[in-house]
């Protein structure tokens, strides 16, 4: 008797996926001579070369796989960022899931905004705690959880500090007094701001004069490299060094992007107008946006469902459109038109509030945003 492959019920599923549009397949390259619109290399630095160093580290860093690149980087992140230590860790995922699973006990309250990214939640849930999620933005449920916790329970209030699918912000400043207050640690994730937004590209944490307990931060978005780090007091990275699994058991980051990163960090210091740019350009394109028709709200869930919607602040801007097949026909609509862009969809984010992001670099110029501005008006034309 024959029996049916194991793997083929993913026939049918891959179909209903297809059905639903939500299913993602491989996109083709994007037109070099097209600009790129759903790049996260902010600064416009992932294209200089790296420098000539080992392509590997060989070995988990506890074992053989400790370089001088990395113990540089540490220090320079650590100095940026006015802390004890910092510690690499081989993407922005491994970062937020090695940290919580290593910190969080499964007795722990931990207090984690709707809107996380994925890497946070699994990081919550490899930890077996149980978290009370506050819906976006909201200081004041989060207050209602700390005051309610268990006498006796550590508690963890974990959030980003700027949501890239909303181009928004926690109030981190009424957050570290509550968790002050309450004998809370405060875990910020800072992958889409540092080097971007804040004083000198250190973050919306240092933009708010607030001091989180753990600091989160990629080196693949506006430092143009890979990898991420954890950033603290030292007690934190010895913890990790030991405890963190995504740390302890993976072949150390590469010299070569550590260097890489290390070059980035000295460019976001001595070129702040790199940024400064960025958010100059994405104002222009938000408003052009408005101008074309979209309704500006401030969150995804506001305004006419059947108007396109252009959310936030900063270099991330997300134009909300509702279904799923109106995100695809927005995104190729605009490929169409020489603006690369891809449609953003559940589960990424919320049923019902699919989208088009478009982030913003060092390597558009004025005229792309004008470019960017028109096909935008004439798929929304076409939209109507």
């Amino acid at each position: 008797m024959k029996h049916s492959s194991p793997l083929d019920h993913l026939r049918a599923a891959l179909a209903d996926l297809e059905g639903r549009g939500l299913l993602r397949t491989t996109p083709r390259p994007d037109d070099p001579d097209a600009p790129s619109f759903c790049s996260n290399d902010y600064l416009g630095l992932a294209a200089t070369p790296a420098p000539a160093l080992p392509a590997g580290a060989g070995a988990s860093r506890l074992v053989a796989g400790e370089h001088a690149a990395h113990g540089a980087l540490e220090q320079a992140i650590a100095t940026f960022l006015d802390v004890d230590a910092a510690l690499l860790f081989t993407s922005g995922y491994a970062a937020n899931v090695g940290v919580l699973s290593a910190l969080v006990e499964p007795h722990d309250l931990v207090v984690s905004d709707v809107l996380n990214h994925a890497s946070l939640i699994d990081g919550i849930r490899l930890a077996r705690a149980t978290p009370v999620v506050v819906p976006h933005l909201d200081v004041d449920a989060v207050a209602r959880a700390l005051h309610e916790r268990v006498a006796g329970r550590r508690a963890w209030v974990v959030v980003e500090s700027y949501y890239s699918m909303d181009a928004d912000a926690p109030d981190l400043r009424r957050l570290r007094a509550l968790c002050d207050a309450y004998g809370a640690a405060l875990v910020v994730d800072e992958a889409h701001a540092i080097g971007i937004l804040g004083p000198g590209g250190r973050g919306l944490s240092a933009a708010a004069g607030v001091h989180p307990d753990v600091v989160v931060g990629t080196l693949g978005k506006a430092l143009g490299s890979q990898g991420a780090f954890v950033a603290g007091r030292s007690e934190l990275r010895a913890w990790l060094w030991n405890r963190a699994r995504s740390f302890v058991f993976s072949t150390g980051l590469s010299p070569a992007a550590a260097a890489a990163a290390h070059r980035a960090l000295q460019t976001v210091i001595r070129e702040p107008e790199r940024a400064s740019r960025v958010l100059a350009l994405a104002a222009v394109l938000r408003d052009g946006i408005v101008g074309a028709g979209a309704e500006r709200v401030a969150a995804a869930s506001e305004g006419d469902p059947s108007r396109p919607r252009v959310l936030g602040d900063g270099h991330v801007v997300p134009i909300v459109v509702g279904t799923e097949a109106r995100a695809l026909a927005l995104a190729e609509a605009l490929t169409r038109a020489g603006v690369a862009v891809r449609a953003i969809r559940p589960p990424t984010v919320p049923p019902g509030t699919a989208r088009v992001r478009l982030t913003v670099t060092a390597r558009h110029s004025p005229s792309d945003i004008e470019r960017a501005v028109a096909a935008v008006r004439d798929a929304f034309h076409a939209l109507a």
